[in-house]
């Protein structure tokens, strides 16, 4: 296992399969019209094995797939396969938005997925259509239903909090999600890539998500998950045993623990969800370098990560968003639905 200079390991990476999506949400993909990758320049289910291979060899033991929306990468369960044959990653996982799950979620499963996490941002179909520009919330549902019926190791559903949006639901989706056998992980809304229209009013913090919480359900607990310390999430557990997290990346950044990198579509390999910049592994991929070549560079780059986009941002005084329209259509590599998120 290798560090960076802030003695932070590399051990979670995870793979963008696609920039595509299929829904619009607001934190997201709010605009119109979006510049996408190349389908030439996206690597193949091989190129993302073997680099995949690459970053075990120094040290990661967890992947993630995600998109845009991976579930619209074709025979995503070929990739999972190649993938679960490699024994040092111990831990395999998918975030979606749901939409195709109930379609895939056996096939994901049997193909030897170990967890999913599904986005569920509101339990009102009238504010999906709103906020996401989509009528298929039943989907969505049925993909989380579906899910828990092909026994994942674990279901978890990430709602991103919006003032005046969905912070009204808190109680209802931890109650969703108790019934349903599903963490809930309330996300603060950040003003990275795609999120045009963010502002600091839209955060609902860490601290009045709880104070809401408890407001309905009494003292809250905070339960630590010792098995991934380096886990984005806080978790906290109800009287009644329920138990639900709360990622802080706005008011709380984790940054001194985040062992996370993010390989997108085309093989651009970003440091940090903040990085202005990443290095392109597809081209020497590509070239004809060796693994030996790869996993040098690799090396050599993370040992020299300094990387603390969260905390860096939370000492700015005049917050704004991250990068204007301009800026992302500029370079597509900017956007959450093309990094990875």
């Amino acid at each position: 296992m290798i560090h960076d200079r802030l003695a932070r390991p590399l051990g979670s990476l995870r793979v963008s399969v696609t920039d595509r999506c299929n829904l619009r949400c607001r934190y997201c993909m709010p605009e119109e019209e979006y510049v996408w990758l190349p389908k030439s320049s996206l690597l193949t289910f091989e190129e993302i094995a073997r680099l995949t291979g690459v970053f075990a060899e120094l040290g990661v033991t967890k992947v993630r797939l995600t998109g845009g929306e991976p579930l619209l990468r074709h025979e995503l369960p070929n990739l999972v396969s190649m993938l679960r044959a490699d024994r040092r990653l111990a831990d395999l996982a998918l975030t979606t938005n749901g939409v195709l799950l109930g379609r895939f979620a056996a096939d994901l499963k049997a193909a030897g997925l170990g967890r999913v996490t599904v986005s569920l941002d509101t339990l009102r179909p009238d504010r999906m259509q709103d906020f996401a520009r989509s009528s298929r919330h039943a989907d969505v549902l049925a993909g989380i239903a579906a899910a828990g019926e092909a026994g994942f190791e674990r279901v978890k559903l990430n709602t991103v909090v919006g003032r005046g949006f969905n912070d009204d639901e808190l109680s209802d989706l931890v109650l969703f999600g108790e019934r349903h056998h599903a963490e809930v992980r309330f996300i603060e809304y950040m003003d990275v890539g795609g999120a045009t229209q963010w502002s600091r009013e839209q955060v609902v913090s860490r601290a009045e998500i709880l104070e809401r919480v408890a407001a309905r359900f009494g003292p809250i607990t905070p339960q630590p998950d010792r098995d991934h310390p380096a886990a984005p999430a806080e978790r906290f557990r109800l009287a009644s045993g329920t138990t639900f997290g709360i990622i802080a990346s706005v008011t709380a950044p984790f940054c001194a623990s985040c062992d996370r990198s993010r390989l997108t579509a085309d093989g651009t390999w970003f440091l940090c969800l903040y990085a202005a910049k990443g290095v392109d592994l597809r081209a020497p991929l590509r070239a004809g370098a060796s693994d030996a070549d790869l996993s040098a560079l690799i090396r050599e780059t993370w040992q020299g990560r300094t990387d603390r986009g969260a905390e860096e941002r939370l000492g700015v005084r005049e917050r704004e968003v991250l990068y204007p329209v301009a800026a992302l259509r500029a370079d597509p590599h900017r956007e959450m639905h093309t990094r990875g998120g």
